[in-house]
């Protein structure tokens, strides 16, 4: 399993909403309401061999109210 952080930004007055779908997809591990540019961060793990850009894309992204995204990938490098 590959894991990636996904900071959400939402159109205005859609944050819980876009957190509700995603939370009724249940393709993440965690998620968090946050402050700054973003209003939500998730935890995902992405199965081995699924393309991660694919897999976001096709899971993720397709939620209505989404309007930025920003994907940060994991290394085992300790």
């Amino acid at each position: 399993m590959n894991c990636v952080f996904v900071q959400l930004q939402c159109a205005p007055g859609t944050t819980y909403k876009v957190a509700d779908a995603i939370m009724d997809r249940e393709i993440h591990s965690e998620l968090y309401s946050t402050s700054g540019n973003y209003d939500l961060l998730l935890k995902l793990y992405i199965p081995e061999g699924e393309d991660v850009g694919k897999f976001i894309d096709g899971n993720l992204l397709t939620i209505e109210g989404i309007q930025r995204s920003l994907t940060t990938m994991t290394f085992k490098a300790f």
